[in-house]
């Protein structure tokens, strides 16, 4: 049985030309700066995102927590979403190795916070109060359907925190959606950005890796806080080889997972027994809820699984798809039948 595997897209694998680039990469020690595929695509990230510089680092993960960590102090305090993936996902990563103490607010369902919100939030200097150092932003952001942050809404944001003396950090992972979603250069929406990361893993097809992009001050102090953290890599080349592939083959192919993310909310929105907000989905993420009394997230994932479709379950009545360039138009529709078919036994 084929699987159509639509959990997430850090399930992709990398492509043959990523392959190759990558049993044939240039590489070196990059702890002592001499990996020269790794150096070329720090300076790629940097230049995609408009930055003076970029530090290759393994996850994601490691990205936001390496750049609180030099964006903040122990009992400095940053502001983000209630549902944003540092807050929820993370681990407390911030916390529990940065002494970072998180202020959430809640996000709207296009991912936003609102400006009054952090406004409001950003601490007067008195002494029982901690610092606010920092601003979070997630784009897209993934828990509320994957929705792009507007160029507008970033520059509103970061005027705010400029005016506060605020650092900016932008969870970027799928920043690439965002901008062919929204058709402007990434580089817009890291325009207010003190530093943002990004994924290779995800809709990019790279096998691993993450990128960090900031001032050159910012980079240098963040890769300490790499090495402190285990993330000081040796011959990188080999997995950065991938990500320069990423960057310059597979951009612009995600508008295919957009149209594939779309094709399966419409259907799924047909389909007895569930709920999707179609306007929602303008990029690869698609949040489905059970409306059907008796069925849960797990038990219709479950039962999908034995068809051959992969789905995430996020909540007692709600499953999460994502396309990704696995996943053609075809399987979606295949997709659909099978969970037609259990829907409607």
């Amino acid at each position: 049985m084929q699987v159509i595997d639509l959990r997430s897209d850090t399930i992709t694998r990398p492509t043959p030309s990523m392959r190759k680039a990558m049993a044939d990469a240039d590489v070196g020690d990059d702890v002592f700066g001499e990996d020269r595929t790794v150096n070329r695509l720090e300076e790629m990230a940097a230049e995609r995102m408009g930055k003076a510089a970029a530090l290759f680092v393994p996850s994601g993960t490691m990205a936001n927590i390496v750049s609180q960590l030099t964006h903040c102090g122990r009992g400095d305090e940053m502001i983000l979403g209630d549902q944003s993936h540092i807050f929820i996902y993370e681990q407390g990563g911030s916390a529990a190795l940065g002494g970072i103490h998180p202020r959430p607010l809640p996000n709207h369902p296009d991912g936003t916070l609102a400006i009054q919100d952090i406004q409001a939030a950003i601490r007067p200097d008195n002494v029982h109060f901690p610092r606010t150092r920092l601003l979070v932003l997630e784009n897209t952001h993934n828990r509320c359907a994957g929705t792009p942050l507007q160029v507008d809404y970033m520059a509103r944001a970061g005027t705010l925190a400029r005016q506060h003396g605020l650092k900016v950090h932008v969870d970027g992972a799928r920043i690439f959606n965002a901008a062919v979603a929204l058709n402007v250069p990434a580089r817009d929406l890291a325009a207010d950005a003190d530093s943002i990361s990004f994924c290779l893993s995800k809709g990019l097809g790279a096998p691993v890796g993450s990128l960090v992009c900031g001032t050159r001050d910012f980079i240098e102090e963040a890769r300490r806080n790499r090495k402190v953290l285990g993330g000081g890599m040796r011959q990188a080349g080999i997995i950065a080889a991938a990500g320069i592939v990423a960057l310059t083959e597979m951009v612009t192919r995600l508008a295919d997972d957009h149209a594939n993310a779309r094709r399966l909310a419409m259907g799924l929105s047909d389909i007895p027994g569930l709920s999707v907000d179609t306007a929602a989905v303008v990029t690869n993420i698609v949040y489905m809820d059970i409306t059907q009394k008796g069925m849960t997230g797990q038990a219709l994932s479950d039962a999908l699984a034995g068809e051959g479709v992969r789905m995430l379950p996020t909540g007692p009545k709600r499953l999460r798809a994502v396309a990704q360039h696995h996943v053609a138009g075809e399987d979606i529709d295949r997709a659909l039948g099978v969970i037609r078919n259990i829907m409607t036994r």
